[in-house]
């Protein structure tokens, strides 16, 4: 059994440096993944856009800038208030976000109450993962797979 952290918020899509636009998302953090953190957008399609990137990661991003390639968070002040801005890069495009830092900061609180940092290894049960993948399937056992 595990224990799941979520948080349901509003994060600013960055249009313009004029211009942004809600959209609601929800932040997760999950003991059997301890080391990141799930965002999913509610983007209005069909299908949610979703992102898992290193929890250790935004944890810096609320004090400085941290990040390279793909993922990259810093601080930042939008509308007036304290904000944590996350650029996000890929094949299908980029994106640039604004997030309130208050509810984040909460939110990564309680995921450090559930895992303290530097204790994430006490939960990922790698031989137990590597002995199921490397296991012998019952059709690997015969050259003619039956």
């Amino acid at each position: 059994m595990h224990t799941v952290v979520e948080r349901e918020l509003e994060i600013g899509l960055v249009l313009s440096p004029e211009r942004s636009i809600p959209v609601p998302a929800r932040l997760a953090y999950r003991t059997n993944d301890p080391y990141a953190v799930h965002i999913t957008f509610h983007i209005g399609s069909d299908a949610p856009v979703h992102w898992t990137f290193a929890r250790e990661l935004l944890i810096e991003g609320v004090f400085r800038p941290t990040g390279e390639g793909d993922v990259r968070v810093w601080p930042v002040k939008a509308e007036g208030r304290g904000a944590i801005r996350i650029g996000l890069n890929s094949p299908d495009g980029n994106a640039l976000l604004d997030v309130p830092s208050a509810p984040v900061s909460a939110w990564l609180e309680r995921t450090l109450r559930v895992v303290p940092p530097g204790t994430e290894h006490e939960l990922v049960h790698v031989d137990a993962a590597l002995t199921a993948l490397l296991a012998v399937a019952p059709s690997d056992d015969t050259p003619d797979g039956t």
